[in-house]
């Protein structure tokens, strides 16, 4: 099992670096190539703390390409030999030591929108995010159903047929997240079943909205099929600020939370994201502890 972290790495305290889109009207797109380089060195950067420090499972922020599914953006950054460089050196050491890497796009990102121009920006982000992910290497791009919009089995719906229209490339590397309010892990695995598209669980969404008319470990035996014939599954793991069905996350994954997701699991092998605050460390602190009571991963 591969513990992993998103994004940010507060030990080397690197923050990706972005601008004001007036700075992207008056310095142009010498700027943005400027910007999106250090990101990509920035990634270097964490990759190898991560390599030092025995993590393997990196979610790679949305921020590399500064504006990067915005209309303003007319540089062709995949195409550009010094992107290239270092997305090719980004996919090499992740293939050298045996990483896995995955990307999330935002809460904006919604294809079941009844909106078309809605739809339109996600399909145009859902590409930004996979040319960078591919480019480097990953293999995950997790997003959630989106809005019930007053009717949760047209949202779902609307969901399916715009899936459709999706990219190959996308297809083969989209997952599907339950989330905390709106679709649980049964509408989530309706979706799979009329689509394909893999099942990414998400303990802590399930604490907060769960589908109580089966047994965890069904739903879970279903998760794990829904990614077949893919590659070895990918959940996450939260634990609650104030209490387990707090939807906010606290800073760190708590043990007692953490053991009782991998009771659920059981022998179900699987990668287990962490979404915690405090980033790198909650998957130390999870290490250490469990190295203090002699239970190995």
């Amino acid at each position: 099992m591969k513990l992993g972290y998103a994004c940010l790495n507060v030990s080397l305290a690197l923050k990706m670096r972005t601008c004001r889109m007036k700075t992207v009207e008056i310095e142009g797109m010498k700027r943005v190539k400027e910007l999106t380089l250090e990101n990509l060195q920035n990634v270097i950067n964490i990759l190898k703390w991560n390599q030092e420090n025995q993590i393997d499972f990196f979610r790679v922020t949305s921020d590399i390409v500064p504006f990067g599914s915005h209309e303003i953006l007319t540089w062709d950054w995949w195409k550009d030999e010094d992107v290239l460089a270092l997305t090719a050196e980004i996919k090499e050491y992740k293939e050298k030591h045996q990483m896995r890497l995955s990307v999330h796009p935002g809460q904006y990102t919604i294809i079941n929108s009844p909106n078309e121009s809605v739809v339109s920006n996600a399909f145009r982000d859902l590409e930004y995010h996979y040319k960078f992910i591919d480019l480097m290497g990953g293999t995950d791009m997790v997003i959630h159903v989106g809005g019930v919009y007053g009717n949760k089995d047209e949202a779902k719906k609307r969901f399916i047929e715009n899936y459709k229209r999706l990219s190959p490339g996308i297809k083969e590397m989209l997952i599907l997240e339950n989330d905390d309010k709106s679709f649980h892990v049964q509408d989530v695995l309706s979706i799979y079943e009329e689509v394909g598209v893999p099942v990414c669980f998400d303990i802590h969404h399930h604490r907060c909205n769960p589908y109580e008319e089966a047994s965890i470990d069904d739903l879970l035996t279903q998760v794990v099929s829904s990614w077949q014939n893919k590659r070895l599954p990918k959940m996450h793991i939260s634990s609650g600020r104030n209490s387990k069905t707090d939807t906010s996350h606290h800073d760190y994954i708590l043990k007692e939370d953490f053991d009782d997701f991998i009771e659920l699991l059981g022998d179900r092998d699987v990668d287990l994201m962490f979404e915690a605050k405090k980033k790198e460390l909650a998957v130390l602190r999870i290490r250490d502890e469990l190295n203090e009571n002699n239970s190995f991963l």
